[in-house]
């Protein structure tokens, strides 16, 4: 063999000269950031999903008109993808829930996309408002959260879960309705809606339910009453 036809030495030195590195790579990005991007888990159209969308703590707690406002505009943006319908939302200090009905997971990740987009967008705004700066930049922590409701009692308990989560960390009146919510247009409560209920609430653009088990399965575990507490999660959910 001819010098100049040596062989390659494959580089072994721990000094960084070859291999993996720690740290290589894009950084987490947020407190949630860091788990395995698995896939999503399958779903049939008829069945709902409930989404969990987490913030970043610069964007402040969103239980607050102006962030109100620019969720209700931003379900505007998401009600363009007919295929991916919000049809129940409530918002919490530092994240937001939603009952999704997708026609697959093409149209989920197409609709909560563009909703968050949108969203993020008009959360910057409405941070930046109080100065002359505007702020750009990461507004949710990693991916949000999906998770299946294959059966009338997930519906019910994330129906009573996204409509009374505030109670977790607030001690409103038994009969009060979150108006951080779209509890109005929950037609399932024990308690009529009155006029005195829709004095605090501006309504949010959402879909009517479409799938069976968002319009009557749920209802055989009973109306909900208004100061039904949350359920506790099951230990694979997040809520």
């Amino acid at each position: 063999m001819s010098p100049a036809a040596k062989p390659k030495r494959r580089r072994t030195s721990k000094n960084n000269h070859g291999g993996a590195r720690p740290g290589a790579g894009r950084p987490p990005k947020g407190e949630f950031a860091g788990q395995p991007h698995k896939g999503r888990e399958a779903f049939r159209s008829k069945t709902p999903l409930h989404v969990v969308m987490r913030v970043v703590d610069a964007a402040g707690n969103l239980r607050r008109p102006p962030i109100h406002e620019a969720v209700r505009n931003a379900l505007t943006t998401a009600g363009k993808h007919e295929d991916c319908r919000v049809v129940h939302l409530s918002i919490q200090r530092d994240h937001i829930h939603l009952l999704v009905e997708a026609d697959d997971r093409e149209a989920l990740a197409r609709g909560m996309r563009a909703f968050q987009i949108s969203l993020a967008k008009r959360i910057n705004r409405a941070v930046s408002a109080p100065s002359k700066s505007r702020r750009r930049g990461q507004i949710f922590t990693d991916r949000y959260e999906s998770f299946v409701l294959d059966n009338p009692r997930a519906v019910r308990d994330a129906l009573v879960y996204v409509l009374n989560a505030w109670r977790k960390f607030e001690k409103p009146a038994p009969k009060a309705l979150d108006p951080y919510s779209s509890a109005l247009a929950f037609d399932g409560w024990k308690d009529p809606i009155t006029e005195a209920d829709a004095s605090d609430f501006v309504p949010l653009v959402l879909w009517p339910a479409r799938t069976s088990l968002l319009t009557t399965g749920w209802r055989a575990g009973g109306k909900i009453a208004r100061n039904e507490a949350p359920p506790a999660p099951a230990k694979k959910r997040a809520w």
